[in-house]
C-alpha cells in the first residue's frame, strides 16, 4: 500500500508545478492530488504566506520579481491589440512563401489569420501553432524537433537549433516578452533566445509582433539581437515616445489600427 503523501511534500510538488507551467490552478491541483479544493486553497495560502507562491484568481503563480507568464496566461492578455497586430502582420505574408512562425499568443493569432491561405508553407517549433494550422487545407506545416519547454509550449535545444541551421525562410514572425531598439528581443529563457537568434539568421525578412506594453520593456536578462534591418508591428496604443528609438535606428514600424 502506498504511503500517503504528506502535506509538506504536497506543497513542494505544488511549487514545482507552478514553476514548471507558470500557473497552478486550484481545480487542476485538486484533481492531481485527489483532495478537496479547500485543502488546496489552504496549501496555497500557506505557500503565499511563506513567500513561495503569489496568489491569483483561482490559483497561484511563482513568486519571483518578474515571473514569466505561461502561454495560457498570455492568451487572456491584450486580446484586442494582439488581434489587430496579427491581422496587419498577415498582410505581409505572400502566397507561396515559406515562413517561420515563432510561438506565443500574438503569433498564434497570426497563425489563425493565415489559416485559409494557399499555397503557404509554415515552419514552427511551437505546438500551439501546429495545432492551429493542422486543419488548414492549403498550408504545409513543418515541425522543428527538440525538447518541449512547457512554459512556452515550444521546442528548444540542439535538435531544433540543428534543423534551423540547415533551412532558410522568406520571413520569420517573432513574438517577444519585451523589445528594445538596441538590444533586440528580451526573453525569459536563454535557450529560447538562442533559438530566436538562429531564426533571425535563417530568414530574409524579420518581423517582430509586440503590443505597446512590450516596447522598451526588459523584464528578463536573455536577449536576441535583431541586426539593422527588421520590421516592428505594434498596436495603436504605442506612443510617439515609445516608437522614436526604433524609428531612429531605421526599423520599419507598422502600427495596426
Amino acid at each position: 500500500m502506498d504511503k500517503p503523501l504528506s502535506a509538506a511534500r504536497r506543497r513542494e510538488l505544488i511549487v514545482e508545478r507552478a514553476s514548471r507551467t507558470g500557473l497552478a490552478s486550484v481545480e487542476e491541483l485538486a484533481g492531481q492530488f485527489d483532495i478537496s479544493p479547500s485543502t488546496i486553497r489552504r496549501d496555497l495560502a500557506r505557500l503565499h504566506a511563506d513567500g513561495r507562491l503569489a496568489r491569483t484568481y483561482g490559483g497561484a503563480i511563482p513568486a519571483v520579481a518578474h515571473p514569466e507568464s505561461s502561454l495560457r496566461e498570455r492568451l487572456q492578455e491584450s486580446t484586442a491589440q494582439k488581434s489587430a497586430i496579427s491581422d496587419r502582420a498577415a498582410a505581409l505574408v505572400g502566397d507561396g512563401e515559406v515562413v517561420l512562425l515563432d510561438g506565443g499568443s500574438t503569433v498564434l493569432q497570426l497563425a489563425y489569420a493565415v489559416h485559409d491561405r494557399s499555397p503557404l508553407t509554415v515552419v514552427t517549433a511551437a505546438l500551439h501553432i501546429m495545432q492551429a494550422l493542422a486543419s488548414a487545407p492549403g498550408v504545409v506545416v513543418e515541425c522543428l524537433g527538440g525538447r518541449l519547454r512547457e512554459m512556452s509550449d515550444s521546442m528548444v535545444g540542439p535538435i531544433a537549433e540543428a534543423a534551423l541551421e540547415r533551412m532558410t525562410f522568406d520571413k520569420v514572425f517573432l513574438g517577444a516578452d519585451g523589445v528594445d531598439a538596441v538590444r533586440g528581443i528580451c526573453e525569459a529563457d536563454r535557450e529560447q533566445a538562442r533559438l530566436k537568434e538562429l531564426m533571425v539568421r535563417s530568414s530574409e525578412e524579420v518581423v517582430v509582433l509586440a503590443d505597446a506594453t512590450k516596447l522598451g520593456a526588459a523584464p528578463f536578462h536573455a536577449w536576441t539581437r535583431l541586426g539593422a534591418d527588421w520590421t516592428l508591428v505594434t498596436d495603436a496604443a504605442a506612443t510617439a515616445e515609445q516608437l522614436a528609438p526604433f524609428e531612429e535606428r531605421g526599423v520599419r514600424v507598422i502600427v495596426a489600427p
